[in-house]
């Protein structure tokens, strides 16, 4: 492996200085040069969050996959670091295949699929790599630890991936997204005493037809008195304003029954209202808090840095702390995080009905905008970021207060996106969960050429874009009297 992985360090030093810059955020992790696509073996290693991730460095497009590796102290700056994994066994001939990481005796040892298409004939197997020093790895010698044998008549050893490792009770278990027979999704769970020697343990949950013919990259963990599984199902049917993406995002939230290995559901629902986040993987900090990541793209869609020549496809979100509350997976943004951020400036004001305001030079590359709002029954809120003169609108924010729901649209910004979802929209619409009617509390996450919504602490809509010569402007129009109370920018520092 050291001689592929040898080849890939040196195109990425060559090529690196080569990408295109136009469209690179400033915050958020993306490949130095080639192609990104699922987070993989994110944790908190010896004071550093490590995230790992499907790269292939020698083209902007999905290849045979390797795993690229950097690590951050605060989630905002990244240290690129050498290549963990590169195609070089008979077991993963095809591509390194998503996995994740733990701790055992000491090493640091990732759990990935190894893939092998050989003239359309796909074998996946669940192998290991251990490190001493959690930069250079070891392909596990016993390699692979779960192959066809521990599924057979179970699962299909074609569709058959994205182990997440974690340890319970003294046991070490690994969650494996598969589907059935009839195209299902299913998660199998599998057990060791050691780590090292795995066996069947059981299907840990199955899906219902209408839930995804496929589900990916599952992760299993404990949170707030709760057991929380995360997945990514593809072609899940859509739920009124949710899953309309042909990829989707799923947290269901119940107990597990260790016995039985069972998932016992109380609540499911999409994790991400937005049209660009899939795969996501979580870990536990030092503070004892749950952060989760995934990529911030989307399958079946085009992408314009790829297309535009800029050398470099995909990006990471920005991590996000996980908690349970209400029975369901809400979404913050971490207080490391918001270290990294001033405060700029700030305006107060009350938008009387028809009234349109507009905030001239707010609009940054780097920016966190948090915004309160209360409104009166009736009142439709419209935010209008990055417009200009020849597109006054920009991107676009709607509330609509009696229905509790909030619309975000990149329309006509920037190089156009197309998806084969049907029908395609450049925007999606978010059911709000609140306690408190008329009132909407926003954090804005603008990084060059992504924009993630945060709302009322509790959800997440994730978009990206890519605009050369956006606008500095934030127009506001109410249809009915709405108070601002509080609209402030902070400044990446």
């Amino acid at each position: 492996m050291q001689e592929q992985i040898s080849r890939a360090n040196s195109y990425i030093a060559q090529q690196a200085p080569q990408v295109n810059p136009r469209f690179r955020h400033g915050y958020h992790l993306m490949p130095p040069v080639g192609w990104m696509n699922d987070p993989n073996g994110f944790i908190y290693y010896e004071g550093y969050y490590h995230l790992f991730y499907q790269f292939y460095p020698y083209d902007s497009v999905w290849g045979p996959m390797h795993w690229g590796h950097a690590r951050s102290k605060d989630l905002i700056h990244w240290e690129e670091l050498p290549v963990a994994l590169a195609p070089s066994e008979p077991y993963d001939q095809s591509g390194c295949f998503s996995g994740s990481a733990l701790v055992i005796e000491n090493q640091l040892v990732l759990m990935y699929t190894g893939h092998v298409d050989i003239a359309g004939q796909v074998t996946q197997t669940q192998c290991l790599a251990v490190s001493n020093d959690g930069i250079t790895f070891r392909k596990y010698e016993a390699n692979p630890v779960i192959a066809h044998a521990h599924i057979k008549g179970i699962a299909d050893i074609a569709d058959c991936r994205d182990p997440k490792i974690l340890k319970h009770d003294g046991k070490y278990y690994s969650v494996v997204a598969s589907k059935t027979v009839d195209n299902r999704g299913q998660i199998l769970l599998f057990q060791s005493a050691n780590g090292f020697d795995w066996e069947f343990k059981s299907v840990l949950l199955e899906g219902q037809a209408g839930q995804g013919i496929m589900w990916e990259c599952p992760d299993l963990f404990p949170l707030d008195g709760k057991w929380v599984l995360i997945m990514s199902p593809i072609e899940r049917e859509r739920a009124g304003n949710a899953y309309w993406n042909l990829n989707s995002t799923v947290a269901y939230v119940g107990q597990m029954d260790w016995e039985s290995g069972q998932f016992q559901v109380e609540n499911q629902h999409e994790i991400d209202g937005g049209l660009d986040f899939y795969a996501p993987q979580t870990c536990l900090n030092s503070e004892n808090e749950r952060i989760m990541v995934a990529w911030m793209q989307m399958w079946q869609r085009n992408i314009p840095s790829h297309e535009l020549g800029d050398g470099w496809a995909g990006a990471m979100s920005l991590p996000r702390q996980v908690r349970v509350m209400d029975n369901r997976l809400c979404q913050s943004i971490p207080s490391s995080v918001l270290a990294q951020f001033s405060e700029d400036k700030t305006w107060q004001g009350q938008l009387e009905p028809g009234q349109e305001f507009y905030l001239s030079d707010w609009v940054k590359s780097q920016q966190v905008l948090k915004l309160n709002l209360e409104a009166v029954p009736g009142a439709v809120f419209q935010l209008h970021y990055g417009g200009k003169s020849d597109y006054p609108e920009g991107l676009s924010l709607t509330w609509q207060a009696d229905q509790a729901l909030l619309t975000v649209k990149r329309d006509g910004v920037g190089h156009q996106i197309i998806g084969k979802e049907e029908p395609y929209l450049d925007s999606r619409l978010l059911d709000i969960w609140s306690d408190i009617p008329y009132r909407l509390e926003l954090e804005i996450v603008r990084d060059t050429s992504s924009i993630e919504v945060f709302v009322n602490k509790k959800q997440v809509m994730s978009f990206t874009f890519y605009a050369e010569g956006l606008g500095t402007g934030i127009g506001l129009v109410s249809s009915q009297l709405v108070k601002v109370e509080n609209l402030t920018n902070y400044s990446l520092i």
